[in-house]
């Protein structure tokens, strides 16, 4: 064992996820994307509350949150997240109470992932601005407000994106090496979605400090290239600090493109429902609209331009999200 790997474990761990989750070809929808050898990474099996990758960085930060007593965990996003709704189950799991702050105002319809947060019993409020960064004040506000009610609130960001939600992505290269090594499977490409850039930012460190040999390949869902490149540096610089490690990773280095956003983040495109829909009747895989959907579309632009004609084994991470497919995005908020 490395001496990173060392201190990974010695991290304190809420144990939520079923993992290791299934890696599993995909041969119908590997031949109609153009990828022949595609193989499905599939984080939203992770049975825990619809919660997909997102239950890797809380496993994390819920031992975290319990490591300094708090009652009340406060995050926030749109009124479609998956990190929302996964963080309201966690803390429903753990008896603890959840605050969820929502950018814009309260839709008149509650579906989807706004649904499920209510159903766990998480406390919803709306900032009444558009603006998606108004939600990163809320939650500090929310979390200030209730400390001084004599609370113990523990604020986790937009996405779980912080150092502990990345190096949970790290875990996650760990265990998907595990599973290539035991079945003799070579991937030479990982393909996935990148919203606030947590994701990514683990899966370069965790590659780059276990020796993986492929080659990583994001499809923003939200901001500009540009804007994801700076997060994951930053991102990536936090959480290796954390394991008194290098975190070696510079923009350059942070491989993602921004050309399959659509509308905007939260919003379906027409590349990403063409995708959904040609993963749900070739290989009966449902994928969502905000993240998968367009990253699968990405995958299919990337056969198409010859990113993968060295003919190795693909790998397409399905982080979840599915809940979002239940709800009507001209009833929700985005």
């Amino acid at each position: 064992m490395s001496a990173i790997e060392a201190r990974l474990d010695a991290l304190p761990r809420a144990r939520l996820g079923l993992l290791p989750t299934p890696l599993a070809p995909a041969a119908a929808l590997g031949a109609a994307t153009g990828v022949p050898g595609l193989w499905i990474k599939h984080d939203e099996l992770i049975g825990y509350g619809f919660g997909g990758n997102k239950i890797r960085g809380l496993e994390l930060l819920l031992a975290d949150a319990r490591a300094h007593d708090a009652d009340l965990l406060v995050t926030g996003a749109g009124a479609q997240s998956n990190h929302v709704r996964a963080t309201a189950v966690c803390a429903a799991g753990a008896g603890l109470q959840c605050i969820a702050v929502y950018w814009g105002s309260r839709p008149a319809v509650v579906q989807g992932n706004l649904r499920l947060t209510e159903l766990v019993g998480g406390q919803t409020e709306f900032t009444g601005d558009p603006d998606r960064a108004a939600v990163d004040r809320a939650i500090e506000q929310t979390a200030a407000r209730a400390r001084a009610a004599g609370r113990r609130p523990y604020a986790i960001p937009r996405g779980g994106a912080c150092a502990l939600g990345v190096l949970g992505h790290v875990l996650a290269v760990r265990e998907l090496l595990h599973q290539c090594k035991e079945s003799g499977l070579q991937p030479r490409h990982i393909v996935l979605a990148v919203g606030s850039g947590a994701t990514l930012a683990g899966w370069l460190l965790g590659s780059a400090w276990l020796g993986a040999s492929w080659r990583i390949h994001g499809v923003s869902v939200s901001r500009p290239a540009a804007e994801v490149r700076g997060r994951v540096v930053a991102l990536a610089a936090e959480a290796a600090a954390l394991l008194d490690a290098a975190a070696a990773i510079v923009e350059a280095d942070v491989p993602v493109r921004d050309d399959f956003i659509g509308p905007g983040y939260g919003l379906p495109s027409g590349a990403g429902d063409r995708a959904i829909a040609l993963s749900a009747r070739c290989q009966g895989l449902f994928l969502d609209p905000t993240y998968t959907g367009k990253a699968c579309a990405g995958l299919q632009a990337m056969a198409a331009e010859g990113r993968f004609a060295d003919g190795g084994p693909v790998i397409f991470l399905h982080t979840g999200g599915e809940p979002a497919l239940f709800a009507d995005p001209t009833r929700s908020a985005s």
